[in-house]
């Protein structure tokens, strides 16, 4: 028990405060409620006592100085507009520090030859990827200190990690996706140097969801026995920020984490040996999205966004902006690498994703829970085994699924397939051939699509009004 009161673990958070308080003016008033809110950011991250509250403003006064002459803030001891929005951002659970930092006595491994071993393994990614990933986290150390990292794969090791859900065994449970991403503690016996990753978050190799590598890098200093840094541009800065996404093949510590480490450890004094290492693992190969031949497997609307499927890729483009991202399926949703068809119910805030014979249904970026299911829950005879298109009809608050050369209506309202379906696709929409293979509804059109053509189709007066290229919506006209 004395070892579990001495390591401490290191935890990145996402922590959300003071979002209710006016930001545009650092004159306009902030409630009670506000206050206290920031307090408690100050007592987590700052160590403001009740002592110190007692005394009056001067020791809150104190504290807002200090976290503001931390993040390099205009230093005012009151709450402005500056500070706020930083205290309203995902960050570190754990105390801030001053440059590069270590753990009381600056605990380090004493030897150079570290042992860790993978106990447990994400859902999320293969165990290829993360395989990998930790080997490059890993190097990412070793590259400037005299350190060589062994993988064990039984047996007792220095550095033990696992994935792991709510309680899991030590003081510090998780708490479900979007709060703590994981926690690692002080080089030493017992649980020291282990780090342990919240398995209920959306691991991916990508800026979209919570990056592994960078996590799992930034961790792994804390195994080594660093602390946190007030250097931004640091690894071992406190906030997890997906925007300074860097790929992990060109990614590199900054000069303060260097200094840091080396402190502990020394700098290495000969070149590493040559030695293949393992190539970060690298997304599905993104079909060129200006290809005049290209196709799409499918496509949605999803709140605001149109995405478009193709060959386990998505391409999101915004209504109202110009940009298009490219990103893999599975980077997204872990389980789904492929689709057929795809559709949002707009009237339920839910999107359908098809394969095959099954569905999942998607709210935001998560998939609900009890899927995926049998494509027969819409009451499909067994003959169908698979969706080409599916459309949602804003006007009826209808669902078209297109299969082969017919199509079924899906009445949202009721749960059920319309009696007199299913229909001939040529005899309700003239001109758009007798096959569909992507469909959607924008601005009051349907656009299907086959191959490399795509029809713009006035649903009122039963007429295409233009043929298009399907990948005109990527900024490719």
């Amino acid at each position: 028990m004395t070892s579990m009161k001495i390591v401490v673990p290191f935890v990145f958070v996402y922590l959300s405060v003071c979002l209710a308080l006016p930001l545009s003016s650092t004159t306009e008033p902030v409630s009670e409620q506000d206050w206290n809110q920031c307090r408690k950011y100050l007592q987590r991250f700052y160590n403001l006592t009740e002592t110190a509250l007692r005394k009056g403003n001067d020791g809150l006064t104190k504290k807002i100085e200090e976290m503001q002459e931390f993040f390099g803030l205009q230093v005012t001891g009151t709450l402005s507009r500056e500070t706020l929005a930083e205290m309203a951002k995902p960050r570190c659970g754990l105390p801030d520090v001053q440059r590069y930092s270590f753990f009381p006595g600056r605990r380090r491994w004493l030897r150079n030859t570290i042992t860790y071993r993978i106990e447990k393994y994400t859902s999320k990614l293969t165990k290829r990827e993360v395989d990998t990933v930790i080997t490059l986290a890993f190097q990412l150390w070793g590259d400037v200190t005299p350190l060589t990292f062994v993988r064990l794969y039984s047996g007792e090791a220095d550095i033990r990690i696992s994935f792991a859900s709510r309680n899991h065994g030590d003081p510090y449970a998780f708490d479900g996706e979007g709060g703590v991403l994981a926690h690692a503690f002080a080089p030493g016996p017992n649980i020291g140097g282990d780090a342990h990753f919240d398995e209920d978050e959306r691991w991916t190799l990508s800026r979209f969801g919570i990056n592994l590598f960078i996590v799992a890098a930034h961790e792994f200093g804390h195994s080594l026995g660093l602390g946190h840094s007030k250097d931004r541009s640091a690894l071992m800065f406190p906030t997890y920020n997906p925007d300074s996404y860097q790929s992990i093949d060109t990614y590199r510590l900054s000069r303060d984490d260097v200094r840091g480490i080396q402190v502990l450890y020394g700098a290495r004094q000969n070149p590493r040996p040559t030695q293949p290492q393992p190539k970060p693992p690298h997304p599905t190969k993104t079909p060129d999205k200006c290809n005049p031949q290209l196709s799409f497997d499918a496509v949605t609307s999803l709140r605001g966004e149109l995405w478009f499927f193709k060959n386990g890729i998505v391409w999101r483009k915004h209504y109202q902006r110009q940009d298009v991202t490219a990103v893999p399926i599975r980077y997204i949703f872990p389980n789904i690498r492929s689709v057929d068809a795809a559709v949002e119910f707009k009237n339920r805030d839910v999107v359908a994703l098809f394969k095959g014979s099954k569905y999942w249904l998607i709210q935001g970026f998560r998939i609900l829970k009890g899927y995926p299911r049998s494509i027969r829950s819409f009451q499909f005879p067994r003959s169908v085994t698979h969706i080409d298109a599916a459309l949602y009809v804003k006007e009826t608050r209808k669902v078209l699924f297109f299969v082969g050369n017919k199509y079924w209506s899906y009445n949202t309202w009721k749960n059920q397939m319309d009696r007199d379906h299913p229909r001939r696709i040529v005899d309700d929409f003239p001109g758009i051939g007798n096959k569909v293979e992507s469909a959607f509804q924008s601005k009051g059109y349907f656009y299907f699509s086959n191959g490399a053509r795509q029809y713009e189709y006035d649903y009122r007066n039963k007429r295409t009004v233009r043929v298009l290229r399907p990948n005109d919506w990527l900024n490719c006209k």
